[in-house]
C-alpha cells in the first residue's frame, strides 16, 4: 500500500480560524483536508498526518519553543514512519511571523532545507525513495486575533508562490500552489474554513496521483 506522510503546521492538523487564544480546537478527520485526501485516493493509500500548530520551517521559535522547528521535526517524522511513497510539505506560514523579520528569499531558503533532508541520500534510501510535493500555502492575512504577530505578512507572502515554484522545479518536485483554488478564512487571517479544507484535499489527492 502506498504511503503519503503529510508534513505541515496548524492548517495540516485542522485548526479552524480562530476567535479566541487557548481554546485547542482541531476538526474531525473526514473535515481536514489531510482526511479529504486520503478519502479521494481511496483504500489503496494511506495518508499520514503531521501537523503541528505553529511548526515552521526553520526557526526555533522563542515563544512557542524549540520543537517549532521543521528540520528537526521532518528528520523525526521520516525516521518514525515508513516507508513512505510521497511527502507534502505545506510550510512558511509561521516563518513570516513579525518576530522572525522575514523576506521571500529567506522563507524559501527554509523550504529548500528541508528539501535538501527530503531528497538527501540518506532518506530516501531510508524509504526506498520516494516523491516530494510542495504546497504552497494561502497567503496570510492581516485581520483578527492574530493581526499583531503578522505585521507586514502580507507583502512577504504575495512573494512565495513563485519562488516555491522555482524552488521546486529545480529540485525535481512536485508543486502546488494553494492560492489558485483556496484562500484564508476572514476570522483570522491564517487558517482554513472547512470548504477550503474539502477544496485542498482533493486538489492534493490529484496532485499526488500525478507524482
Amino acid at each position: 500500500m502506498p504511503v503519503c506522510l503529510t508534513f505541515g503546521d496548524s492548517n495540516t492538523y485542522g485548526t479552524p480560524p480562530m476567535v479566541a487564544r487557548g481554546v485547542p480546537e482541531r476538526y474531525d478527520r473526514g473535515v481536514r483536508w489531510t482526511g479529504v485526501c486520503a478519502a479521494e485516493l481511496g483504500p489503496g493509500w494511506e495518508v499520514v498526518e503531521e501537523g503541528l500548530p505553529g511548526r515552521t520551517a526553520q526557526f526555533e521559535d522563542p515563544v512557542m519553543g524549540s520543537f517549532m522547528d521543521g528540520r528537526t521535526g521532518l528528520r523525526i517524522a521520516l525516521q518514525s514512519h515508513g516507508p513512505i511513497d510521497v511527502l507534502t510539505v505545506m510550510l512558511g506560514t509561521n516563518d513570516i511571523k513579525t518576530r522572525f523579520a522575514p523576506e521571500p528569499g529567506r522563507v524559501t531558503a527554509g523550504i529548500a532545507c528541508l528539501l535538501d533532508i527530503a531528497l538527501s541520500d540518506e532518506m530516501q534510501l531510508r524509504h526506498g525513495r520516494f516523491r516530494v510535493l510542495v504546497i504552497c500555502p494561502p497567503k496570510v492575512r492581516e485581520v483578527g486575533i492574530l493581526k499583531g504577530e503578522f505585521l507586514g505578512a502580507e507583502s512577504v507572502a504575495a512573494a512565495l508562490p513563485d519562488r516555491y515554484a522555482a524552488l521546486a522545479a529545480a529540485r525535481g518536485a512536485g508543486f502546488l500552489d494553494a492560492n489558485n483554488m483556496i484562500s484564508v478564512s476572514d476570522v483570522d487571517g491564517i487558517h482554513l474554513e472547512a470548504s477550503a479544507h474539502r477544496v485542498l484535499g482533493a486538489a492534493v489527492a490529484d496532485a499526488v496521483r500525478s507524482l
